[in-house]
Protein backbone atom coordinates (compact mmCIF):
# COMPACT_ATOMS: atom_id res chain seq x y z
CA UNK A 1 0.00 0.00 0.00
CA UNK A 2 2.02 2.89 -1.24
CA UNK A 3 -0.60 5.72 -1.04
CA UNK A 4 -0.43 8.54 -3.75
CA UNK A 5 2.65 10.22 -4.46
CA UNK A 6 2.06 13.17 -2.30
CA UNK A 7 1.05 11.40 0.87
CA UNK A 8 2.05 12.90 4.46
CA UNK A 9 3.70 9.03 5.18
CA UNK A 10 5.30 9.16 2.05
CA UNK A 11 6.72 12.89 2.15
CA UNK A 12 7.31 12.57 6.17
CA UNK A 13 9.17 9.36 4.87
CA UNK A 14 11.52 11.09 2.63
CA UNK A 15 12.45 13.94 5.07
CA UNK A 16 13.15 10.85 7.60
CA UNK A 17 15.68 9.36 5.15
CA UNK A 18 17.52 12.55 4.41
CA UNK A 19 19.09 12.42 8.10
CA UNK A 20 18.30 9.15 9.56
CA UNK A 21 19.81 5.66 8.41
CA UNK A 22 16.92 4.27 6.51
CA UNK A 23 14.67 6.51 7.99
CA UNK A 24 13.56 5.06 10.97
CA UNK A 25 15.05 4.34 14.37
CA UNK A 26 14.69 0.96 14.35
CA UNK A 27 15.17 -1.25 11.37
CA UNK A 28 12.01 -3.10 10.85
CA UNK A 29 10.05 0.16 10.68
CA UNK A 30 11.48 1.08 7.41
CA UNK A 31 8.98 -1.61 5.74
CA UNK A 32 11.70 -3.60 3.89
CA UNK A 33 10.24 -6.59 4.22
CA UNK A 34 7.10 -6.09 3.05
CA UNK A 35 7.22 -3.15 0.80
CA UNK A 36 5.61 0.73 0.30
CA UNK A 37 5.90 3.19 2.38
CA UNK A 38 5.54 2.64 6.68
CA UNK A 39 2.86 5.23 8.12
CA UNK A 40 4.19 7.82 10.04
CA UNK A 41 1.85 7.51 13.20
CA UNK A 42 0.40 10.98 14.13
CA UNK A 43 -2.27 9.87 17.02
CA UNK A 44 -3.44 6.86 18.71
CA UNK A 45 -6.01 5.70 21.68
CA UNK A 46 -6.94 2.52 22.58
CA UNK A 47 -6.95 -0.26 19.43
CA UNK A 48 -6.54 2.17 16.74
CA UNK A 49 -3.52 4.74 15.15
CA UNK A 50 -4.29 7.21 12.81
CA UNK A 51 -1.29 8.16 10.29
CA UNK A 52 -0.96 11.43 9.11
CA UNK A 53 -2.71 11.09 5.89
CA UNK A 54 -5.48 10.12 8.55
CA UNK A 55 -6.32 7.09 7.54
CA UNK A 56 -6.97 4.53 10.61
CA UNK A 57 -6.26 0.80 11.55
CA UNK A 58 -6.73 -1.33 14.17
CA UNK A 59 -3.29 -1.97 15.48
CA UNK A 60 -1.85 -5.12 16.43
CA UNK A 61 1.95 -3.81 16.60
CA UNK A 62 1.37 -2.12 20.14
CA UNK A 63 4.69 -0.54 20.63
CA UNK A 64 6.09 -3.91 19.97
CA UNK A 65 4.41 -5.13 23.35
CA UNK A 66 4.50 -2.51 25.72
CA UNK A 67 0.81 -1.64 25.37
CA UNK A 68 -1.23 -4.28 27.16
CA UNK A 69 -3.90 -1.87 27.84
CA UNK A 70 -4.13 -0.04 24.54
CA UNK A 71 -3.02 3.24 23.57
CA UNK A 72 -2.91 6.20 25.35
CA UNK A 73 -4.53 3.96 28.31
CA UNK A 74 -6.24 6.84 30.72
CA UNK A 75 -4.58 5.74 33.62
CA UNK A 76 -1.24 5.42 32.00
CA UNK A 77 -2.03 8.92 30.68
CA UNK A 78 -2.88 10.12 34.13
CA UNK A 79 -0.16 9.02 35.78
CA UNK A 80 2.47 10.23 33.03
CA UNK A 81 1.05 13.79 33.37
CA UNK A 82 0.70 14.31 36.71
CA UNK A 83 4.79 13.11 37.57
CA UNK A 84 5.74 15.91 34.49
CA UNK A 85 4.43 18.07 36.42
CA UNK A 86 6.76 17.34 39.13
CA UNK A 87 9.74 17.26 36.89
CA UNK A 88 10.67 15.25 34.30
CA UNK A 89 14.24 13.54 35.65
CA UNK A 90 16.29 14.44 38.90
CA UNK A 91 19.24 12.60 38.59
CA UNK A 92 18.70 11.86 42.41
CA UNK A 93 16.74 8.74 43.97
CA UNK A 94 12.77 9.19 43.83
CA UNK A 95 10.55 6.76 46.25
CA UNK A 96 8.73 5.96 43.06
CA UNK A 97 11.54 3.77 41.69
CA UNK A 98 11.33 1.91 45.19
CA UNK A 99 7.96 1.16 44.72
CA UNK A 100 8.24 -0.40 41.49
CA UNK A 101 11.34 -2.48 42.80
CA UNK A 102 8.70 -3.53 45.74
CA UNK A 103 6.22 -4.15 42.97
CA UNK A 104 8.67 -6.26 40.95
CA UNK A 105 9.79 -8.50 43.25
CA UNK A 106 6.77 -9.08 44.80
CA UNK A 107 5.35 -10.32 41.18
CA UNK A 108 8.30 -11.83 39.67
CA UNK A 109 9.18 -15.26 41.18
CA UNK A 110 12.99 -15.25 40.55
CA UNK A 111 13.62 -11.65 41.77
CA UNK A 112 15.01 -10.81 45.41
CA UNK A 113 16.43 -7.62 44.10
CA UNK A 114 16.31 -5.51 40.64
CA UNK A 115 17.79 -2.49 38.80
CA UNK A 116 15.99 -0.27 36.61
CA UNK A 117 17.74 0.41 33.14
CA UNK A 118 16.43 2.17 30.35
CA UNK A 119 15.92 -0.88 27.66
CA UNK A 120 15.35 -4.22 27.40
CA UNK A 121 18.82 -4.55 25.51
CA UNK A 122 20.45 -3.16 28.58
CA UNK A 123 18.77 -5.27 30.87
CA UNK A 124 20.49 -8.28 29.19
CA UNK A 125 23.40 -6.62 28.67
CA UNK A 126 23.66 -5.90 32.21
CA UNK A 127 22.30 -9.17 33.59
CA UNK A 128 24.78 -11.20 31.39
CA UNK A 129 27.49 -9.25 32.77
CA UNK A 130 26.52 -9.59 36.37
CA UNK A 131 26.45 -13.57 35.76
CA UNK A 132 29.66 -13.84 34.10
CA UNK A 133 31.01 -11.80 37.25
CA UNK A 134 28.93 -14.22 39.62
CA UNK A 135 29.92 -17.51 37.90
CA UNK A 136 34.28 -15.86 37.20
CA UNK A 137 33.85 -17.52 33.34
CA UNK A 138 32.70 -15.96 30.09
CA UNK A 139 30.67 -18.19 28.13
CA UNK A 140 27.37 -17.45 27.42
CA UNK A 141 25.10 -19.93 25.49
CA UNK A 142 22.11 -18.87 23.89
CA UNK A 143 19.69 -19.95 21.03
CA UNK A 144 19.04 -19.41 17.55
CA UNK A 145 16.50 -17.04 16.72
CA UNK A 146 16.22 -15.47 19.72
CA UNK A 147 17.13 -11.80 20.29
CA UNK A 148 19.04 -10.62 23.47
CA UNK A 149 18.75 -7.39 22.51
CA UNK A 150 21.85 -5.71 20.20
CA UNK A 151 24.78 -5.92 22.63
CA UNK A 152 27.80 -7.16 20.99
CA UNK A 153 27.94 -10.43 22.38
CA UNK A 154 24.15 -11.22 21.59
CA UNK A 155 24.09 -9.64 18.05
CA UNK A 156 25.09 -14.08 17.16
CA UNK A 157 22.23 -15.73 15.43
CA UNK A 158 20.11 -13.43 16.57
CA UNK A 159 15.93 -12.96 15.44
CA UNK A 160 13.74 -9.85 15.16
CA UNK A 161 15.14 -7.52 12.70
CA UNK A 162 18.12 -10.04 12.19
CA UNK A 163 16.27 -12.49 11.38
CA UNK A 164 13.61 -10.14 8.61
CA UNK A 165 16.60 -8.92 7.16
CA UNK A 166 18.64 -12.37 6.83
CA UNK A 167 21.34 -11.52 8.57
CA UNK A 168 23.11 -13.84 10.62
CA UNK A 169 25.36 -11.25 12.45
CA UNK A 170 26.30 -7.49 12.37
CA UNK A 171 29.36 -5.92 11.14
CA UNK A 172 30.99 -3.75 13.81
CA UNK A 173 30.94 -7.01 16.70
CA UNK A 174 34.53 -7.86 17.59
CA UNK A 175 35.34 -11.88 17.22
CA UNK A 176 36.97 -12.32 20.34
CA UNK A 177 33.67 -10.73 21.74
CA UNK A 178 31.60 -13.17 19.80
CA UNK A 179 33.81 -15.96 20.54
CA UNK A 180 32.04 -16.23 23.93
CA UNK A 181 28.82 -16.71 22.97
CA UNK A 182 27.33 -20.24 21.90
CA UNK A 183 24.78 -20.97 19.71
CA UNK A 184 22.37 -23.65 20.04
CA UNK A 185 18.77 -24.50 18.32
CA UNK A 186 16.09 -23.50 20.08
CA UNK A 187 14.05 -26.26 21.86
CA UNK A 188 16.58 -28.84 21.42
CA UNK A 189 17.56 -30.15 24.99
CA UNK A 190 19.59 -32.54 23.87
CA UNK A 191 21.83 -30.26 22.42
CA UNK A 192 22.06 -27.97 25.02
CA UNK A 193 22.70 -31.19 27.37
CA UNK A 194 25.78 -32.25 25.27
CA UNK A 195 27.75 -28.41 24.80
CA UNK A 196 27.24 -27.96 29.01
CA UNK A 197 28.53 -31.34 29.41
CA UNK A 198 31.57 -30.68 27.01
CA UNK A 199 32.02 -26.93 27.88
CA UNK A 200 30.71 -26.47 31.29
CA UNK A 201 34.16 -24.96 32.77
CA UNK A 202 34.33 -22.12 30.68
CA UNK A 203 30.28 -21.32 30.88
CA UNK A 204 28.69 -18.59 32.76
CA UNK A 205 25.06 -18.99 31.60
CA UNK A 206 22.47 -20.12 29.78
CA UNK A 207 19.99 -17.13 28.23
CA UNK A 208 16.63 -18.05 26.75
CA UNK A 209 13.19 -16.45 26.04
CA UNK A 210 10.84 -19.12 27.56
CA UNK A 211 8.67 -18.44 24.68
CA UNK A 212 10.34 -16.99 21.42
CA UNK A 213 8.73 -13.87 20.02
CA UNK A 214 11.44 -12.45 17.84
CA UNK A 215 11.35 -15.33 15.32
CA UNK A 216 7.14 -15.18 15.67
CA UNK A 217 5.90 -16.65 18.75
CA UNK A 218 7.23 -20.09 19.38
CA UNK A 219 6.49 -21.33 22.81
CA UNK A 220 9.32 -23.52 24.61
CA UNK A 221 8.48 -27.91 24.20
CA UNK A 222 7.56 -29.90 26.91
CA UNK A 223 10.25 -29.87 28.96
CA UNK A 224 12.48 -27.41 27.39
CA UNK A 225 12.25 -24.89 30.15
CA UNK A 226 12.44 -27.37 32.92
CA UNK A 227 15.22 -29.58 31.44
CA UNK A 228 17.23 -25.99 31.07
CA UNK A 229 17.04 -25.77 34.92
CA UNK A 230 18.02 -29.21 35.71
CA UNK A 231 20.94 -28.57 33.59
CA UNK A 232 22.34 -25.44 34.80
CA UNK A 233 21.29 -26.48 38.55
CA UNK A 234 24.04 -29.25 38.13
CA UNK A 235 26.57 -28.05 36.26
CA UNK A 236 26.65 -24.97 38.75
CA UNK A 237 25.74 -22.04 35.54
CA UNK A 238 23.05 -19.36 36.06
CA UNK A 239 19.99 -19.69 33.95
CA UNK A 240 18.35 -16.48 32.78
CA UNK A 241 15.18 -15.70 31.41
CA UNK A 242 14.79 -12.58 28.81
CA UNK A 243 10.87 -11.66 29.91
CA UNK A 244 11.65 -8.42 28.20
CA UNK A 245 8.51 -9.21 25.61
CA UNK A 246 6.49 -12.20 28.04
CA UNK A 247 7.05 -10.35 31.47
CA UNK A 248 3.50 -9.76 32.40
CA UNK A 249 2.15 -9.99 29.39
CA UNK A 250 0.80 -13.57 29.72
CA UNK A 251 0.05 -13.36 33.21
CA UNK A 252 0.99 -11.56 35.98
CA UNK A 253 3.79 -12.75 37.11
CA UNK A 254 5.60 -13.47 33.53
CA UNK A 255 6.27 -17.11 31.84
CA UNK A 256 8.30 -17.79 35.01
CA UNK A 257 5.07 -17.79 36.64
CA UNK A 258 2.84 -19.26 33.82
CA UNK A 259 5.69 -22.42 33.48
CA UNK A 260 6.56 -22.76 36.72
CA UNK A 261 10.47 -22.63 36.05
CA UNK A 262 12.52 -20.56 38.53
CA UNK A 263 16.03 -18.36 36.53
CA UNK A 264 18.50 -17.42 38.42
CA UNK A 265 18.09 -14.26 36.73
CA UNK A 266 15.40 -12.07 34.81
CA UNK A 267 15.42 -9.43 32.41
CA UNK A 268 12.25 -7.10 31.79
CA UNK A 269 11.09 -4.33 29.59
CA UNK A 270 8.31 -3.11 27.68
CA UNK A 271 5.39 -3.61 29.73
CA UNK A 272 6.95 -2.20 32.93
CA UNK A 273 7.20 0.67 31.45
CA UNK A 274 3.76 1.28 29.98
CA UNK A 275 4.90 2.64 26.51
CA UNK A 276 8.06 4.97 27.96
CA UNK A 277 11.62 3.14 27.98
CA UNK A 278 12.39 1.19 30.74
CA UNK A 279 14.30 -1.88 31.27
CA UNK A 280 14.74 -3.71 34.18
CA UNK A 281 17.17 -7.23 35.15
CA UNK A 282 16.98 -9.14 38.89
CA UNK A 283 17.66 -12.11 40.19
CA UNK A 284 19.34 -13.69 43.30
CA UNK A 285 20.52 -11.79 45.97
CA UNK A 286 23.88 -13.15 46.29
CA UNK A 287 24.40 -11.96 42.38
CA UNK A 288 22.87 -8.77 42.79
CA UNK A 289 25.08 -7.99 45.50
CA UNK A 290 28.03 -7.74 43.01
CA UNK A 291 26.43 -4.90 41.28
CA UNK A 292 27.40 -1.50 42.19
CA UNK A 293 27.55 0.33 44.44
CA UNK A 294 27.14 -2.60 46.82
CA UNK A 295 29.53 -4.62 44.67
CA UNK A 296 32.40 -4.55 41.53
CA UNK A 297 29.92 -5.05 39.02
CA UNK A 298 29.86 -1.22 37.17
CA UNK A 299 26.64 -0.41 35.53
CA UNK A 300 24.46 2.83 35.88
CA UNK A 301 22.84 5.02 33.54
CA UNK A 302 21.62 8.45 33.67
CA UNK A 303 17.95 8.27 32.96
CA UNK A 304 17.42 4.50 34.85
CA UNK A 305 14.49 5.08 36.76
CA UNK A 306 13.34 7.97 35.37
CA UNK A 307 10.44 9.14 37.02
CA UNK A 308 7.66 9.75 33.81
CA UNK A 309 8.53 5.99 32.80
CA UNK A 310 8.33 4.87 36.47
CA UNK A 311 4.91 6.16 36.72
CA UNK A 312 3.47 4.79 33.92
CA UNK A 313 4.84 1.03 34.74
CA UNK A 314 3.43 1.31 37.74
CA UNK A 315 -0.07 2.53 36.88
CA UNK A 316 0.03 -0.27 34.14
CA UNK A 317 0.99 -2.26 36.43
CA UNK A 318 -1.60 -1.59 39.25
CA UNK A 319 -4.34 -2.08 36.73
CA UNK A 320 -2.61 -5.61 35.65
CA UNK A 321 -2.63 -6.84 39.29
CA UNK A 322 -6.41 -5.40 40.53
CA UNK A 323 -7.71 -6.74 37.55
CA UNK A 324 -7.21 -10.31 37.21
CA UNK A 325 -9.86 -10.48 34.24
CA UNK A 326 -7.93 -8.50 31.54
CA UNK A 327 -5.69 -11.80 31.03
CA UNK A 328 -8.96 -13.53 30.74
CA UNK A 329 -10.39 -10.84 28.42
CA UNK A 330 -6.71 -11.03 26.63
CA UNK A 331 -7.29 -15.03 25.84
CA UNK A 332 -10.77 -14.89 25.14
CA UNK A 333 -10.04 -12.25 22.50
CA UNK A 334 -6.62 -13.87 21.10
CA UNK A 335 -8.40 -17.05 20.86
CA UNK A 336 -10.61 -15.69 18.30
CA UNK A 337 -8.07 -14.84 15.59
CA UNK A 338 -6.60 -18.31 15.26
CA UNK A 339 -9.41 -20.14 12.99
CA UNK A 340 -8.78 -17.53 9.92
CA UNK A 341 -5.82 -18.94 8.98
CA UNK A 342 -6.18 -22.01 7.37
CA UNK A 343 -3.65 -24.00 5.89
CA UNK A 344 -1.07 -22.08 7.73
CA UNK A 345 0.58 -22.74 10.68
CA UNK A 346 -0.30 -20.51 13.72
CA UNK A 347 1.44 -20.15 17.09
CA UNK A 348 0.08 -18.35 19.83
CA UNK A 349 0.36 -18.23 23.83
CA UNK A 350 -1.90 -15.90 25.30
CA UNK A 351 -2.11 -12.77 23.87
CA UNK A 352 0.75 -13.18 21.54
CA UNK A 353 0.33 -14.73 18.19
CA UNK A 354 2.19 -15.29 14.85
CA UNK A 355 0.83 -17.00 11.78
CA UNK A 356 3.58 -18.61 9.65
CA UNK A 357 3.40 -19.00 5.96
CA UNK A 358 4.44 -22.74 6.16
CA UNK A 359 2.61 -25.97 6.63
CA UNK A 360 3.96 -28.10 9.90
CA UNK A 361 5.04 -27.42 13.17
CA UNK A 362 7.22 -23.77 13.69
CA UNK A 363 9.36 -25.08 17.03
CA UNK A 364 12.98 -23.50 15.72
CA UNK A 365 14.35 -20.81 13.53
CA UNK A 366 15.01 -23.16 10.83
CA UNK A 367 11.51 -24.32 10.91
CA UNK A 368 10.20 -20.42 11.01
CA UNK A 369 12.44 -19.95 8.60
CA UNK A 370 10.65 -21.86 6.22
CA UNK A 371 7.78 -19.58 6.06
CA UNK A 372 7.20 -18.10 2.61
CA UNK A 373 7.87 -14.42 3.10
CA UNK A 374 6.96 -12.86 -0.20
CA UNK A 375 3.36 -14.10 0.42
CA UNK A 376 3.27 -12.81 3.79
CA UNK A 377 4.71 -9.19 2.19
CA UNK A 378 1.39 -9.56 -0.13
CA UNK A 379 -0.68 -10.41 3.19
CA UNK A 380 0.63 -7.72 5.06
CA UNK A 381 0.14 -5.21 2.26
CA UNK A 382 -3.79 -6.58 2.22
CA UNK A 383 -4.50 -6.60 5.73
CA UNK A 384 -2.80 -2.42 5.44
CA UNK A 385 -5.22 -1.86 2.57
CA UNK A 386 -8.35 -2.82 4.25
CA UNK A 387 -7.15 -0.99 7.49
CA UNK A 388 -5.60 -3.84 9.79
CA UNK A 389 -1.86 -2.88 10.68
CA UNK A 390 0.53 -5.95 11.37
CA UNK A 391 3.85 -6.15 12.18
CA UNK A 392 6.08 -5.13 8.93
CA UNK A 393 7.77 -8.98 9.07
CA UNK A 394 7.40 -12.37 9.10
CA UNK A 395 9.41 -13.26 12.06
CA UNK A 396 7.25 -10.48 15.01
CA UNK A 397 5.05 -11.83 17.04
CA UNK A 398 1.04 -9.59 17.04
CA UNK A 399 0.75 -7.95 20.11
CA UNK A 400 -3.44 -7.93 21.22
CA UNK A 401 -4.56 -5.78 24.08
CA UNK A 402 -7.09 -5.37 25.96
CA UNK A 403 -8.44 -2.46 24.10
CA UNK A 404 -8.90 -4.56 21.48
CA UNK A 405 -13.00 -5.05 21.44
CA UNK A 406 -14.52 -8.68 19.87
CA UNK A 407 -15.97 -5.90 16.77
CA UNK A 408 -12.20 -5.28 16.16
CA UNK A 409 -11.53 -8.98 16.05
CA UNK A 410 -14.46 -10.28 13.87
CA UNK A 411 -13.01 -7.37 11.46
CA UNK A 412 -9.85 -8.51 11.35
CA UNK A 413 -10.96 -12.54 10.96
CA UNK A 414 -12.90 -11.21 7.93
CA UNK A 415 -9.69 -9.27 6.40
CA UNK A 416 -7.51 -12.08 7.09
CA UNK A 417 -9.62 -14.14 5.31
CA UNK A 418 -10.12 -11.75 2.33
CA UNK A 419 -6.63 -11.22 2.16
CA UNK A 420 -5.60 -15.11 2.16
CA UNK A 421 -7.93 -15.82 -0.71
Amino acid sequence: MKGPPDSRSRLAFARAKRVIPGGVNSPVRAYGAVGGTPPFIATARGSRVTDLDGREYVDYVGSWGPLILGHAAPGVVRAVTEAARRGTSYGAPTAAEAEMAELLVAAIPSMEKVRLVSSGTEACMSALRAARAFARRDGVVKFEGCYHGHSDSMLVKAGSGLATFGVPTSPGVPADLARHTHVLPYNDLDAARALVRSKWRSLACIIVEPVAGNMGVVPPAPGFLEGLRLLTAKYDLLLVFDEVITGFRLCYGGAQTLFGVKPDLTCLGKIIGGGLPVGAYGGRKEIMALISPDGPVYQAGTLSGNPLAVAAGLAQLRALRHRPEIYANLEDLSARLEPAFRGLTVNRVGSLITPFFTRGPVTDWPSAARSDTRRFARFHRAMRARGILLPPSQFEAWFVSFAHTKGDLDRTVAAVRASLS
